[in-house]
């Protein structure tokens, strides 16, 4: 009998030792020297962050709960460690919600991600701020990702849209109070998500009743060196409704990986609304050269002031970048881009603006960066 009650008790033990969570602190510092020029606007010399990966501070963990099922939780923070601030967020998916007014004086945010989640067999149901299905085919499908000056996402994600790129600034990448599905692994290289996200707005509220809300998904399809997938998704505003599509794909053919995507932004034509319409393709890839990578592509974009006015204004990017690793968490890098306007439009190189018609950019990064 003894021995009976001792060994349930250990068995008991056991058990609630293996629903424990395991919880795992991990990270990015990334620093790098930043130069660019922009015709119309100057230049400007500065040491910043994130030109290879974004920097962050994170904190995740899973529990087993028996019978194929988990739970778990994901908060990370977006890091200036050029500064030593945090990065700003958005709390209803609106202009209204951006603090880029006092972005860094708020304290540390978990803006990045701020998640719990449930899975299993069927999937995963996965709770709060979270990536939308429409930023992956931008970042996975491009040689430099969502980083940098050389990246795609300098003349996509509102940034032709003129005084209302606020509207793809706010849910371009991230939405808050989401709720999302993602399929189960397990479906023959088919793989995707759907999300809807509130605005949170009282239902009183008038035409800003639904501002706010966020709806997308994502369906791709991987096997072997092939990777294609194609999104939608639409953020509700009263002025509006901003909507993003996008189809990206890639083939590894070992000595390099050719990368392609095609995107389009659109924001709602008004009486009082300009350069609604944007469309952008890519072109690049990655070369392995033994430690490091040689990365290059091509962007060209083409914005149009109203649905109704056939004439494009165009603009085109070229960058091409080096990442050697020195181990398998720290890497130094450069990358040059330059951005050519072509019409008389106003196009941007990470975030320096282009004021004089026809002009042209060029920007320099040149960093580390060190995960853990």
């Amino acid at each position: 009998m003894k021995k009976s009650l001792i060994a349930l008790a250990v068995m008991a033990a056991a058990g609630a030792a293996s629903a424990q969570s395991s919880v795992t602190l991990f990270g990015i510092v990334d620093a790098n020297y930043n130069y660019i020029k922009a015709d119309g606007n100057g230049h400007i010399s500065r040491l910043t962050d994130s030109g290879y990966n974004s920097s962050r501070l994170g904190f995740r963990g899973t529990e087993d709960l028996g019978g194929g099922m988990s739970a778990s939780f994901w908060l990370e923070a977006g890091l200036n460690n050029d500064n030593g601030t945090g990065d700003a967020t958005n709390v209803n998916n609106q202009p209204t919600g951006l603090t880029t007014a006092t972005a860094g004086t708020q304290g540390l945010t978990f803006n990045r991600r701020s998640t719990v989640s449930l899975a299993g067999g069927w999937g995963e149901l996965r709770l709060g701020r979270d990536y939308v299905p429409m930023f992956w085919n931008l970042t996975v499908f491009d040689p430099f990702g969502t980083n940098g000056v050389g990246s795609s996402t300098n003349m996509t994600i509102g940034a032709g849209l003129g005084s209302s790129n606020t509207a793809g600034l706010s849910t371009g990448v991230r939405a808050s109070n989401s709720i999302g599905y993602f399929l189960p692994p397990n479906l023959g290289g088919f793989y995707g998500q759907a999300m809807y996200a509130m605005g949170e707005n009282a239902s009183n509220a008038g035409a800003t009743a639904d501002d706010g809300n966020v709806w997308g998904g994502r369906l791709g399809f991987a096997a072997g060196p092939f990777n294609i997938a194609a999104s939608y998704g639409e953020l509700t505003l009263s002025n509006g409704d901003y909507k993003m599509t996008n189809v990206g794909g890639q083939w590894d053919f070992g000595i390099f990986k050719l990368m392609g995507q095609w995107a389009k932004d659109e924001l709602e034509a008004t009486a009082t609304t300009v350069n609604s319409k944007q469309e952008s393709f890519l072109i690049g890839g990655l070369v392995p050269v033994g430690a490091g990578e040689i990365r290059a592509s091509y962007v060209f974009t083409n914005v149009k002031a109203s649905r109704t006015i056939s004439t494009p204004d165009d603009g085109e990017m070229f960058a091409i970048g080096y990442v050697h690793n020195l181990s398998k968490r720290t890497a130094v890098y450069a990358t040059y881009a330059r951005v050519q306007n072509k019409g008389n439009g106003i196009l941007f190189n990470n975030g320096r603006q282009i004021t004089e018609l026809g002009g042209s950019s060029d920007g320099f990064d040149l960093g580390i960066r060190h995960s853990f």
